[in-house]
């Protein structure tokens, strides 16, 4: 079937090589014949090097006022922003306002990544089950919220896999 105009192969291939190098895309077949074989061979070159992008993670840095592990669940102090282990059972509510998860573990004074979007590696979890700050452990997570009077239920995400938590952080409801 006549289209009454040529392709521009070369066009073409000038494109996907520009979008290769964008992205870091090793060109192996390069170069480039310009020519329908030239325009597959990039287009080869596209599909196995292309980056695959995981989910991105919102981070902030913060200082910690005291020890934090990988994972744990942060909050911040009004008085100088510094962070530490978040806890549902403590009664007050500043300790219950999880701000994120530590992306690495801190000693006091130092500073850490605090993850408070996106997916955070967390083993252990059942896909589909939402997760709430613990009431018995500063700084882990539960998929039991708390029930008793002054602790706080705090739903901070869902777990996307077995691995993963989909952090959703809600703001605490203290029980009375």
């Amino acid at each position: 079937m006549a289209t009454g105009y040529e392709p521009n192969i070369q066009g073409a291939i000038a494109a996907l090589r520009d979008l290769m190098i964008a992205n870091n895309v090793n060109l192996a077949r390069e170069p480039y014949e310009p020519n329908y074989r030239g325009l597959v061979d990039a287009v080869i070159d596209l599909k196995e090097g292309f980056p695959t992008f995981a989910p991105a993670q919102v981070t902030f840095n913060a200082v910690a006022f005291e020890n934090v592990n990988e994972g744990d669940a942060l909050y911040m102090r009004t008085s100088d922003g510094k962070v530490g282990k978040a806890s549902a059972a403590d009664g007050t509510i500043e300790n219950s306002f999880v701000i994120g998860f530590a992306n690495i573990s801190a000693i006091t004074g130092e500073s850490l990544q605090v993850a408070v979007a996106g997916l955070k590696d967390i083993s252990g979890l059942d896909a589909g089950d939402l997760f709430f700050l613990s009431a018995t452990t500063a700084g882990a997570i539960t998929a039991t919220p708390p029930s008793s009077a002054g602790q706080a239920v705090v739903r901070i995400g869902e777990a996307a896999t077995a691995t993963k938590l989909s952090i959703q952080i809600e703001p605490p409801v203290k029980l009375s």
